[in-house]
């Protein structure tokens, strides 16, 4: 890198003035095989000699920022910045910010770097890189999109969830709660990756996906959680599955079908009992939704006129609503009633009283999220009565076993 510290201080320079404007083969006993999830491009190597050794365990790509015009990235340290193919290398020594902007036709700058290939972004050893208020320890990737980047974030899978446990689940939760989290989290991303099909990312980072606000801030109980359960996946005969979490399930969850119908129905998305959620605020609720908010939602579905009537057609075993039949001045139709709560922002479909009125349609009903898989109040609740995370996973996924990943 002969010209790196020739274009340091021009580049540094610039950057000051811009900132001011999961595979199924059975490997052995109580194992997984990850081989399968190493066929993608290859990435470039480390440019901070602190960082030449490569992660051996798995990088979760995850997706920033979509189809972005300009953004400004600060970094707290030295930062490496590359091209993809490594033609143009550069070197920032102290802190600063960067201000990215689209110059059209495929071509993206940095500083004073253009390029129509990926610019990279690698903090350096105890560097921290921060986008939207958050914090990223990963290497930033700036991808050229016609007239817009999207920026993605590589990071180690365990670091990746040092940045998704506290968003999904309270910090401050008890740490045998945050492990089962951490596990059921972990699988989820793994199985994600198995059908990953973009070239540029594996995951998104808000409900898409899981939500994410970087690596870079860490908590002690979640770094205890992650660390502690490191490699840990659920798998049913051997192969890994979604692990759905949500909120609360109001007493029981339910067979993933009765969200999902097209998904396929394993033991350990078949539903269980939960004994542990009823302290949570979310176990009972009353909402009023504005009646022009759900004549918007019947006439995404094709019905027209003033709302008449929603009725319930369906319920599984636990009070859950699968379906919804809803009426208007000018038709009937039948819809799912998981899009219909998406829609209109009713917390779940274990709903108990429904009764459209003049002005609104009021709803009660119990426990929040789909009612698939994990219920994280009922977790809490468990960890807080003396339940290790092995016993949570067990009971919200029965017949699934706990594996360390090789």
């Amino acid at each position: 890198m002969k010209h790196l510290t020739r274009f340091c201080l021009f580049l540094l320079t610039a950057a000051l003035l811009s900132a001011c404007a999961a595979p199924s083969k059975r490997a052995a006993q109580g194992t997984i095989d990850l081989s399968a999830l190493s066929v993608r491009a290859p990435e470039p190597p480390a440019q901070d000699p602190q960082n030449q050794k490569q992660f051996t365990e798995t990088t979760v790509r995850v997706l920033l920022a979509e189809k972005a015009k300009s953004a400004y990235i600060k970094h707290s340290g030295k930062v490496y910045i590359y091209t993809q193919n490594l033609d143009k290398k550069y070197k920032i020594s102290t802190a600063g910010t960067l201000a990215v902007k689209t110059l059209g036709n495929g071509k993206i700058q940095i500083g004073t770097l253009q390029a129509t290939q990926p610019i990279i972004l690698e903090p350096a050893s105890g560097t921290l890189l921060g986008w939207n208020n958050n914090s990223y320890s990963g290497k930033i990737y700036i991808i050229p999109a016609q007239n817009t980047f999207h920026l993605v974030e590589h990071a180690p899978l365990e670091t990746y969830l040092y940045g998704v446990l506290p968003y999904e689940m309270s910090y401050s939760w008890p740490l045998e709660a945050l492990k089962a989290q951490a596990v059921a989290a972990r699988t989820y991303t793994l199985k994600t990756l198995e059908g990953v099909k973009n070239q540029n990312f594996d995951v998104y980072s808000d409900v898409r996906s899981q939500m994410y606000k970087g690596g870079g801030k860490q908590y002690d109980s979640v770094k205890k959680a992650v660390d502690q359960t490191r490699g840990q996946v659920l798998t049913y005969e051997d192969k890994l599955f979604f692990t759905y979490y949500h909120a609360n399930c109001g007493g029981a969850t339910d067979d993933v079908r009765s969200w999902n119908f097209g998904a396929k129905s394993i033991k350990p998305l078949s539903g269980a009992s939960c004994k542990y959620d009823s302290h949570s605020k979310s176990y009972k609720w009353t909402m009023n939704i504005a009646r022009g908010k759900v004549e918007n939602y019947a006439k995404s579905v094709g019905l027209t006129g003033a709302l008449k009537n929603i009725k319930i057609v369906r319920k599984t075993d636990t009070g859950r609503a699968t379906n919804l039949t809803i009426k208007t001045a000018k038709g009937t139709k039948t819809v799912p009633c998981g899009r219909f709560r998406l829609a209109t922002g009713i917390r779940s479909c274990k709903i108990t009283k429904l009764d459209v009125r003049k002005k609104d349609v009021h709803f009660e009903g119990k426990g929040y999220g789909h009612g698939i898989g994990m219920c994280q109040d009922g977790a809490n609740g468990m960890a807080k009565n003396g339940k290790n995370y092995r016993k949570i996973l067990k009971n919200y996924y029965p017949g699934a076993e706990i594996t360390t990943l090789q």
